[in-house]
């Protein structure tokens, strides 16, 4: 099976807000909306939005074992793990295992994400 794709659609819209979901046990500060997945890999394109005032302290830092990366579309989002502020046009390529977040976000913020699980590297 390929990655699930929908042509054209403008996915800021009025039209498509019900499209977003918010993640769990986030008090409604952040959101995402799923682009395409593929369901034999578990790749992944989605958008997330950081409210404003959003912080994921309570989460800590995180890290995958799949590559990952981002880019800010709008706004600007304080990566604690790194000390910077990602503002709308900086992209990050993280490898597996690479640690980051806390994010703190002052305004709202939108990043894309695409990640990709088919290259998890296990550590033994």
């Amino acid at each position: 099976m390929t990655k699930s794709t929908i042509q054209y659609w403008n996915t800021l819209t009025l039209a498509n807000k019900s499209q977003w979901e918010v993640i769990a046990d986030t008090n409604g500060e952040l959101e995402q909306l799923t682009l395409s997945m593929d369901d034999a890999t578990g790749d992944y394109t989605r958008l997330t939005r950081f409210k404003a005032g959003a912080d994921t302290s309570a989460f800590g830092s995180k890290y995958h074992d799949y590559p990952e990366e981002i880019f800010i579309i709008s706004g600007r989002l304080f990566d604690v793990a790194f000390g910077v502020l990602l503002e709308a046009g900086d992209f990050a390529s993280r490898p597996p295992g690479e640690v980051h977040g806390p994010f703190i976000c002052e305004q709202e913020c939108l990043v894309l994400e695409i990640s990709f699980p088919s290259q998890s590297i296990v550590s033994e």
